[in-house]
């Protein structure tokens, strides 16, 4: 009994007993406590992470709820267990520390460091293990919280900051936070960044401006593919090359970016693009051309109801403009296209199909084609694409239209046989 009483009395005795020093058997003695409290420590973490592996670990598998499920996999509990030296050192370092009451003050101080530490990553998890709860509902779809978890993060870790610069420095923290407050304007220089994507993060998720998996594109920055991930201070986004493009996240409140979002909740995406018509070849319908497109019946019956038209608009008169034609190979050319178009299965007919003139530069009459096909996927867009292309560009000639190309550079060969090189 006298040596559960008072083993550090007990352990001093021995050593003296022994022949050694007063000094020197006060320091074993202290030693060995020492290492008998490290040791009940860590066996009181090993306790501690076998009762998480099966106690906790067995009733959260039994239960029907993801929750816990996710707060296991979050490493909630397991972290939880390193609590347990800590209250093991706290409680018994007097006991091994009496003697030198110094180290005891210090012990006390890194053991209080710790616990604050460990707390700080317990609170840490705990926090991402609601946000992974959060990302399993619905609303998740809609409103991306990353950036606000980010602060909820630096606030914890803020407050963990001060509470251990107070603890060292033997500060109260409201002077710390007075001293802050005074170094506000060099604070908001450092923070600069993190204020800036604060601001825009919750923008961005309020407005719903933008969203994980969004196809974006901001040219001035050479941004063109899908957002990967959205932080409190940059967007990250594989463009279609592969490459992995970081982006700070009050750029995208700052300048203006492009979503196709819409575009892909539609299911539909837009051809707008010209074909360049040589404009010496536009002429009117004459009857050789006429003869030659009666083949085709969309247009021998468009020609027919156009012709009874001007004949009773025009009365039988004998007025040159009347009898000039009035139908153009460009225009018959059009009607083609939009008919050939809209029946077309790949384009949606729901959404406006047209063939347009748009304003020369020199270069041409831009004859812009405006649809919308069905489907949004790159390779069945671009090939769709091209097939439309293609095929008008091919049926030109039909029509006795030409493409407009810029012959400049190119080796012309007169009649004459002689070559001139155009600049």
């Amino acid at each position: 009994m006298h040596i559960f009483g008072d083993p550090s009395k007990w352990l001093n005795d021995l050593f003296l007993e022994a022949g050694l020093g007063s000094g020197l058997s006060i320091l074993l003695t202290t030693l060995t406590l020492l290492f008998v409290v490290i040791l009940l420590s860590w066996l009181s973490n090993l306790i501690a992470k076998a009762i998480i592996r099966n106690v906790v670990t067995s009733i959260v598998k039994k239960t029907t709820s993801t929750w816990d499920d996710i707060f296991l996999e979050q490493k909630v509990f397991t972290r939880l267990s390193h609590l347990a030296p800590a209250f093991v050192i706290w409680s018994m370092a007097g006991w091994a520390l009496s003697s030198y009451p110094t180290w005891l003050i210090v012990v006390h101080k890194m053991t209080y460091i710790y616990v604050v530490i460990v707390g700080t990553v317990v609170v840490t998890s705990f926090i991402n293990a609601w946000h992974e709860i959060y990302k399993t509902l619905p609303i998740s779809a809609h409103r991306h919280i990353k950036g606000y978890v980010q602060l909820v993060k630096l606030i914890v870790y803020i407050i963990t900051f001060l509470i251990l610069f107070a603890v060292i420095s033997k500060k109260d923290i409201t002077a710390i936070v007075t001293g802050l407050g005074a170094m506000a304007a060099v604070l908001l220089l450092i923070f600069k960044d993190t204020i800036l994507g604060l601001v825009a993060s919750i923008q961005l998720s309020a407005n719903d401006m933008i969203r994980i998996g969004d196809w974006i594109t901001i040219p001035g920055r050479d941004v063109d593919g899908t957002v990967m991930d959205i932080t409190l201070n940059t967007v990250k986004i594989q463009n279609f090359d592969k490459t992995i493009i970081t982006v700070p996240t009050y750029a995208l409140v700052n300048e203006s970016f492009q979503n196709w979002k819409g575009m892909e909740d539609s299911k539909t995406r837009q051809i707008k693009r010209p074909i360049l018509i040589d404009m010496q070849s536009i002429k009117f319908m004459d009857s050789d051309l006429k003869k030659k497109l009666s083949k085709y019946q969309p247009l021998s019956h468009y020609m027919e109801s156009f012709e009874k038209s001007r004949s009773e608009y025009s009365l039988n008169r004998d007025d040159a403009f009347f009898n000039h034609g009035l139908l153009t190979n460009l225009g018959l050319f059009r009607f083609y296209a939009e008919a050939w178009l809209k029946q077309h299965p790949l384009v949606d007919k729901a959404q406006t199909v047209i063939l347009r003139h748009k304003q020369t530069d020199g270069n041409g009459l831009p004859l812009q084609i405006y649809l919308f096909t069905k489907g949004y996927q790159m390779a069945a867009y671009e090939n769709l694409q091209s097939e439309i292309f293609e095929h008008l560009i091919a049926m030109l000639n039909e029509f006795g239209l030409k493409i407009y190309q810029n012959s400049a550079g190119f080796i012309v060969i007169n009649p004459t046989g002689s070559e001139n090189q155009n600049q």
